[in-house]
């Protein structure tokens, strides 16, 4: 007997829930977590550029897994608890020295790579199997508790001291999603063909377009990921506002995923997604550039990341469910995470040299990307249509 819609949506929320919290976690303090072990700012430096690289690699071969019979929820309960066991070895292993906590940053980033883009998979065959359920719905969960954890791990850390709290909360976070992964069998996505003669079906051009336009739009995120903070502090944005901007940036991302089901179906297209992001993302990059240091503006601004991030995820997973073959959605699935880590490293290190060098031009440096994405978005829409898929 197949499981209530209204479950399975719950269920995956609760995986999405779960695994963001950690995120929430980890993205704001983990860094100051190194700061406080007494570490070089360039072995900082090394530590976090480390889980990027190691995304890169290792996440479309993992989650390739999944074509050949390994099934998504083994992944995640294999990670969480690989996340759990390098997390509760760091405080060991950064007093033994960094190489050794380099090291188990590594195994952990290894681990952490095919979480979400596991659940991500296991939802997309969901709402395939079920019309009723809706992906923005489901994946807005992990939007909330990605916020709750910005606001309530800040008050959590401040009370008990990073030095301590980080890593013991980083460990419990990660077998809590083991545990929810253990506990939802019945999310579990049909195995995929397994008697198909010949190499895995090929991605088709429309996919790979769509995941260059998705790759260029996030990675147009990069300078306001990494300099925003910095160019509005020192332009006279008083420091307890930019929380709030950041928070605006999410709660836009929030409402977008809430309210996307009331568009028209024909506005809900992946290729529409797509351009929706790469506009938003091309008047942000240009409204930063001139009007960053501006705070109403800014606040205009941070509201368009509902789309520059919400309808570009969307309309990514839109792709993924839409055009790639059964029998290589994992490798699908892994290809859009590891092309958006590569593209995101690259704009991020563009970013510190021009951010250096040239101060809020770095912000008309990610317009080239929000266009260029455009640009592949409407390419891949008319590839689409001429292989009979649009």
């Amino acid at each position: 007997m197949s499981q209530p819609a209204s479950t399975g949506a719950l269920r995956l929320s609760l995986l999405y829930a779960v695994v963001f919290v950690e995120i929430g976690i980890a993205m704001p303090f983990l860094p100051l977590w190194l700061g406080a072990l007494g570490l070089d700012a360039s072995v900082i430096g090394l530590l976090l550029a480390l889980p990027i690289a190691t995304r890169i690699v290792a996440t479309a071969p993992l989650m390739s897994l999944i074509d050949r019979g390994v099934a998504a929820r083994s992944l995640l309960i294999a990670g969480s608890l690989g996340v759990a066991l390098t997390y509760g070895l760091m405080p060991a292993g950064a007093a033994l020295g960094w190489p050794l906590l380099a090291a188990l940053t590594v195994l952990n980033a290894v681990a952490a790579a095919p979480l979400v883009p596991s659940i991500d998979y296991l939802t997309l065959a969901a709402v395939r199997r079920e019309p009723r359920l809706d992906y923005a719905r489901i994946r807005l969960s992990g939007s909330v508790a990605f916020l709750a954890a910005n606001i309530l791990g800040g008050a959590l850390l401040g009370a008990l001291g990073e030095a301590v709290a980080v890593p013991l909360l980083l460990t419990g976070l990660a077998l809590v999603a083991s545990l929810v992964a253990v506990a939802s069998r019945t999310v579990a996505a049909p195995p995929p063909p397994s008697d198909a003669p010949g190499p895995s079906p090929r991605l088709p051009a429309c996919l790979w377009l769509a995941i260059a336009a998705a790759a260029a739009i996030q990675a147009s995120h990069a300078a306001i990921y990494g300099f925003a903070s910095l160019h509005w502090t020192a332009h006279g944005i008083a420091t307890a506002w930019v929380g709030t901007l950041w928070a605006i940036g999410v709660g836009a991302e929030i409402v977008l995923f809430a309210g996307i089901g009331f568009l028209p179906p024909s506005w809900r297209t992946p290729f529409r997604l797509l351009a929706m992001g790469g506009v938003a993302a091309l008047v942000r990059a240009v409204g930063m550039t001139f009007l960053g240091t501006e705070l109403p503006a800014v606040v205009a601004l941070q509201c368009l990341h509902g789309f520059t991030f919400g309808a570009t995820q969307l309309g990514a997973m839109a792709a993924v469910s839409a055009f790639a073959p059964d029998g290589a959605r994992g490798r699908a699935q892994g290809t859009l995470s590891a092309v958006n880590a590569l593209a995101s490293a690259c704009a991020t290190l563009l970013s510190g040299l021009a951010y250096r060098d040239g101060g809020a031009l770095v912000f008309a440096l990610m317009a080239p990307l929000a266009l260029s994405g455009l640009g592949f978005a409407m390419v891949a829409a008319r590839a689409a249509r001429r292989a009979g898929r649009g």
